[in-house]
């Protein structure tokens, strides 16, 4: 019948097109059925006004977040339309930002003299304790520690590219540097337990291999890792079937054999080796180098402001990773109940190397669902100089939130070494986008600064923002956190550094985006 020959030709060239095109990594992968999942996120505003859940339950992200996510990495309209849908005066924990009522006149520059939009860190990186290769970040947005294996070689090296064309950081993960983050952005190393990548046979610390491995590379900087968010207290475990040859010769590891991380630092066990081993890495190298943990107990975190406070050890910045961090795989009871949330943990960090006046001489880095605007500014107000962005990076080159990292299944070819699913994932294409989120979340923190009466989110302070209660009541965030006027701030060195460094890379007004090819 010629009606279902007819039939048969069309889904045939459907099937070749899906397969050969590469905006979509879902269809790439799986043509045909593929078109469902779009035709169903195009009529969900409808279908949820009277069935399954509304914009905002979902975790860990929400449907709005993931939405302002995926339409700013693709240069569609990321506005909302008919008002808020959050019912503000019933929702405890509200966050509220306070403008200045009269406002002000924003700079606009030549987007020929501002292509990217940067938007440099208030401070300088390793300056307070003279690193010969100091620098100052050029993008206050960077991107969080993903290892290769933890996701695939066509995400990290979308991620690089990306990276590249918006100016930001890309932190390597504890996986070590692979070919595929050497694609012209710029590296955050990442030493993890398992020191992958400068590793010995029997798992130490190789020292010579770490030293000709940054002189190799364009390593910016390099972070400790005490522990992450989502898993503190554990090491990391890659199971042997994603073990292949690739990752096992970048890692130093055996293929095909399950790779633990150990829990804790075969080179320092106390807060006077750690600094010893920090500053013999930054001496040998000249790269700051700076730690990443979660926030436990805090008797860590005193220790080591005072020996900053009084000698010359010190580590050049600290990343603060809250335990709503994510990862491709932890026991739900690490996950869900160990380490404190961003918010609690780092306003406690700050505040004791804020007492003991050691917060100016950090470069503080906040990370845990820091990717939109009023939570990254938030981050500010509390006193980072830096955030991170992980899981909404992931999103931005094509996460769906399948949450099947820790299958190896992923659909969208991002937390995947699964040859066929990765095919799907096109680096090119993504790349643009990653640099289009990034370039669009700087531009919304700029804004809301601007709405704040500042030049640069470096000078917000916790008098910005208030905290609702639910109950018709808010509490100023300096009171929530027990934060004294003026520890968020700027040096007045730093301030006048950052405002010459604003003047030479034009990061205010509206920024150039990049079209996918």
């Amino acid at each position: 019948m010629p009606w279902v020959w007819g039939i048969f030709v069309f889904l045939l060239l459907v099937t070749v097109y899906d397969l050969t095109q590469k905006k979509h990594a879902i269809l790439r992968s799986f043509p045909i059925i593929g078109h469902f999942r779009y035709l169903l996120e195009s009529v969900g505003p409808e279908l949820r006004q009277y069935i399954v859940t509304s914009n905002n339950e979902e975790l860990p992200f929400s449907r709005d977040q993931r939405a302002w996510v995926y339409a700013s990495s693709k240069r569609r309209n990321n506005y909302s339309g008919f008002g808020t849908d959050n019912d503000q005066e019933r929702s405890s924990n509200y966050l509220i930002i306070k403008h200045d009522t009269l406002g002000r006149m924003d700079t606009h520059h030549d987007e020929e003299k501002n292509p990217t939009f940067r938007l440099p860190c208030a401070k300088v990186l390793g300056a307070h304790r003279g690193r010969r290769r100091a620098f100052r970040p050029e993008s206050v947005v960077n991107i969080s520690a993903m290892s290769f294996g933890s996701l695939s070689s066509a995400a990290v090296r979308a991620l690089n590219e990306g990276a590249a064309i918006c100016g930001c950081l890309q932190n390597t993960g504890e996986g070590g540097i692979s070919p595929h983050h050497l694609h012209g952005g710029e590296l955050i190393w990442q030493i993890g337990t398992g020191y992958f990548g400068c590793r010995t046979a029997q798992g130490g610390f190789d020292r010579a291999e770490f030293i000709r491995k940054v002189e190799a590379h364009p390593v910016r900087a390099v972070e400790i890792k005490l522990s992450q968010g989502a898993k503190p207290g554990l090491g990391g475990v890659l199971p042997g079937a994603k073990v292949t040859a690739e990752i096992a010769r970048i890692r130093g590891v055996p293929q095909g054999k399950t790779v633990v991380s150990p829990a804790s630092h075969r080179s320092f066990r106390t807060v006077d080796e750690m600094l010893d081993f920090v500053e013999d890495l930054a001496d040998a190298t000249g790269v700051p180098v700076g730690i990443k943990s979660a926030v436990g107990e805090l008797a860590f975190w005193e220790i080591l402001a005072d020996r900053m406070a009084s000698e010359e050890r010190g580590v050049d910045f600290i990343t603060i990773d809250g335990g709503e961090g994510g990862t491709g795989a932890a026991p739900f009871a690490f996950s869900d109940h160990v380490a404190m949330p961003f918010k609690i943990g780092f306003s406690r960090v700050y505040r004791i190397f804020a007492q003991r006046e050691m917060h100016q001489k950090v470069v503080w880095v906040g990370a845990g669902k820091l990717g939109f605007p009023e939570n990254a500014l938030l981050a500010f107000c509390l006193g980072a100089d830096l955030i991170n962005v992980g899981r909404e990076a992931m999103m931005a080159i094509g996460c769906i939130q399948a949450q099947r990292c820790h299958t190896g299944h992923c659909p969208a070819g991002v937390a995947t070494q699964n040859k066929w699913l990765v095919r799907g994932l096109d680096p090119t294409h993504k790349s643009a986008r990653l640099a289009n989120y990034v370039i669009s979340l700087r531009k919304e923190i700029t804004r809301l600064s601007h709405a704040c009466g500042v030049d640069h989110p470096g000078f917000l302070s916790a008098d910005h923002m208030e905290i609702l209660d639910g109950a018709f009541g808010s509490r100023p965030l300096r009171d929530v956190f027990g934060y004294v006027a003026g520890w968020e701030l700027p040096s007045d060195a730093d301030a006048a550094l950052v405002r010459a460094a604003m003047g030479s890379t034009g990061d205010l007004g509206e920024p150039a985006v990049y079209a996918e090819p």
